[in-house]
């Protein structure tokens, strides 16, 4: 038997005892160390749902993992080079190599299609027909990885680079849809960015904003600790987002502005004070139905309004981002054994004092 952190409904988490997988052909079995708990995994533990996805049986929870490789199923062997060349798409035409046994690996979450419109334009990552990890947006539900052993597509594993620790790895995959953001923003270095909303996601997207070249990187919030946060990851300017007259807005205008709260008062902002021409980028998940923004603005203005949804090839990029970023350490604000994942899903919950906190599968 394995623990695992399973959702039952709205407000009923548990942590169980769930029977030990079995890889099957072209899977590979991991040992998960570490799994991020995310703004996803939270609202479905308060509201039964993300979004339009609303859960209709028990699902495990979690995207954001990583682990030990233990075993390889049928048509799947680990090779000494080490690392699968990107997510699965449907069965392989003959055996996947994956890392060695005994290989510390981060696990991508998506599992796309790969016959579709959007995956053969190279989008994968608006995959109509994927799969992903501790998901409810198909039924039956795609269990997740909050366990300690996990049966996932070996091809999908990605051993970590030298030198970075499980612990930081676990970033990845928020990390990754933060880089997407970025690049879907165009040309970002020597630029003037914004970042509204300094959560995890909102403060990884200031350090890809970072990363990118960015001359100057403002992050809004509601939130003082948040905004500590989001002066660790690199923001040049913190601003309390309810506070127009703020001193710390900078006098220039955005060439680019990242949406990261969720909110439509955040959009909101983005709108107005992104220049002439420049783009905004809508990464926060909108809440679902109607949202009202001043699309007037993006006529007066032309403004270009773009989404971006979790990513691809990104993963890869995250994973060498983190090797050569130990400071972004600072953004882990709690590890908690995973029997306690009901009290670390509420300090996660609590922005007041936490970004990222993280479920220690060993621990127990």
């Amino acid at each position: 038997m394995v623990l695992g952190c399973v959702i039952h409904g709205q407000g009923d988490l548990r942590v169980e005892e769930l029977p030990e997988p079995e890889p099957a052909p072209g899977q590979a079995l991991v040992a998960i160390r570490y799994g991020g708990i995310c703004g996803s995994d939270l609202h479905y533990h308060r509201h039964g749902g993300v979004g339009d996805f609303r859960l209709q049986e028990p699902m495990v929870l979690g995207h954001e993992v990583v682990g030990t490789v233990v075993a390889y199923g049928e048509g799947a062997a680990g090779s000494v080079a080490g690392s699968a060349v990107g997510p699965a798409a449907g069965s392989a035409a003959g055996p996947v190599a994956g890392p060695a046994v005994g290989t510390p690996v981060a696990i991508h979450p998506a599992t796309p299609c790969g016959v579709c419109q959007e995956c053969s334009d190279g989008r994968a990552n608006v995959c109509r027909d994927t799969r992903y990890l501790g998901s409810a947006a198909r039924t039956p539900h795609v269990q997740g990885g909050f366990a300690s052993r996990i049966a996932v597509p070996a091809a999908q594993l990605r051993a970590l680079p030298e030198g970075l620790e499980p612990r930081r790895a676990a970033l990845a995959e928020p990390l990754a849809v933060a880089l997407h953001a970025v690049r879907r923003a165009g040309v970002v270095k020597g630029r003037h960015v914004l970042v509204t909303g300094a959560g995890p996601i909102g403060c990884l997207t200031i350090a890809a904003a970072r990363a990118a070249g960015a001359a100057t990187i403002t992050a809004t919030d509601l939130l003082p600790r948040a905004l500590e946060f989001a002066a660790a990851a690199g923001a040049t300017a913190c601003v309390r987002a309810d506070d127009p007259a703020d001193p710390n807005w900078p006098s220039e205008e955005m060439d680019v502005a990242i949406e990261a709260s969720g909110v439509a008062a955040g959009l909101d902002t983005c709108l107005r004070r992104v220049r002439r021409g420049g783009v905004v980028v809508q990464l926060g998940m909108l809440p679902p139905g109607q949202s009202p923004f001043a699309g007037n603005l993006l006529v007066a203005r032309e403004i270009e309004l773009r989404g971006a949804l979790r990513f691809h090839a990104e993963f890869d990029d995250a994973l060498r981002l983190l090797a050569a970023e130990p400071s972004l350490d600072a953004l882990i604000s709690g590890v908690r054994p995973a029997r306690e994942a009901v009290e670390a899903f509420g300090q996660a919950a609590d922005r007041s004092r936490s970004c990222k906190v993280l479920l220690d599968f060993a621990a127990d």
